[in-house]
């Protein structure tokens, strides 16, 4: 039996997250929508300068609340992505998307906490930026399924 291809985005909502280097804060928030949401919303996420690696705190972080970052791997902006998903959005204040013509969605950024700013680091930091992102992919599943 041949799995069908998940259904395009006209039937579910899409959303891409993006930070800087596409192996934190961008990919944390994907598996987390993912672990809440399942199949219902399209989840991408990129980096506008993308590193080479998924960071081994985040993906840690996120595992301890049962998402998963292990199939993640640091990509650039796709421009067909922007064009035909539903939300983009940006993790911190670092990471900037120039939006590109036909784009539908706006660009929302999410300005997240940092602990390292408060002299906390490790993974106790990775779990609050976890928890932090997680509370927001709570209401964005809620919003954007309450069709």
């Amino acid at each position: 039996m041949t799995a069908t291809p998940p259904a395009a985005s006209a039937s579910r909502p899409s959303v891409l997250f993006v930070c800087v280097k596409n192996g934190g804060k961008s990919q944390m928030a994907a598996a987390l929508l993912r672990r809440r949401a399942g199949d219902a919303i399209e989840v991408h996420s990129a980096g506008t300068r993308p590193g080479w690696a998924i960071n081994g705190l985040s993906a840690e972080a996120v595992a301890e609340v049962g998402a998963d970052m292990s199939e993640g791997s640091p990509k650039p902006i796709d421009p067909e992505l922007l064009r035909r998903v539903d939300r983009v959005i940006v993790l911190g204040a670092e990471a900037h998307v120039e939006p590109v013509e036909g784009m539908r969605a706006e660009i929302e950024t999410w300005h997240t906490d940092e602990p390292s700013e408060r002299g906390i680091e490790g993974i106790e930091r990775m779990r609050l930026v976890r928890d932090d992102i997680d509370a927001r992919v709570e209401e964005l599943v809620g919003a954007l399924t309450e069709r």
